[in-house]
């Protein structure tokens, strides 16, 4: 696991109100079998090569050197947003409920399609009518499931939930 929690706490700081961005609670997880996810989410230290693909103006605004050149620490107001649970989705149980974006990264790639379809359903059953749930371009919704969501365009696998 690297940025991706603490990158979409940045697209929400900068899309939402002061107010509203301090209610965001962005939970990520990972099976975590080196047990460092937990610590690098939690201390928010990254180090130059895991950041340069972040926009520089971006970039700038919340990072801040951290002791070396080469590494940086995100500002507290985003790591705030964040918080790391180590947890093996294979279980099939949520990690929480009424969610209102689930966003399932590098994860349904490596199953089969039997599990891709439990563990959709473990999510869609997670998140709020109106819900979303986004995954990676080349993951599409099986066709077991596509009534339970609406695709909202065609280049991207963002779909939301259709309420029950």
């Amino acid at each position: 696991m690297g940025l991706e929690p603490l990158i979409l706490a940045i697209m929400m700081i900068e899309r939402l109100e002061h107010f509203t961005f301090k209610k965001v609670r962005i939970y990520a997880s990972d099976i975590d079998e080196s047990d460092r996810f937990g610590s690098i989410i939690t201390k928010g230290i990254y180090t130059d090569v895991e950041t340069k693909r972040i926009p520089r103006d971006v970039f700038e605004r919340y990072f801040k050197q951290n002791g070396s050149p080469d590494s940086f620490i995100i500002d507290g107001e985003i790591s705030n947003r964040v918080s790391f649970q180590k947890y093996d989705l294979r279980t099939l149980e949520p990690i929480g409920g009424n969610f209102s974006l689930t966003l399932c990264k590098n994860v349904l790639l490596h199953l089969h399609p039997k599990e891709r379809i439990e563990l959709i359903r473990m999510f869609y059953n997670a998140l709020v009518p109106g819900g979303y749930f986004v995954t990676e371009h080349i993951q599409k919704m099986p066709p077991e499931l596509q009534y339970k969501f609406i695709q909202l365009a065609d280049n991207v696998q963002i779909q939301k939930k259709i309420a029950n």
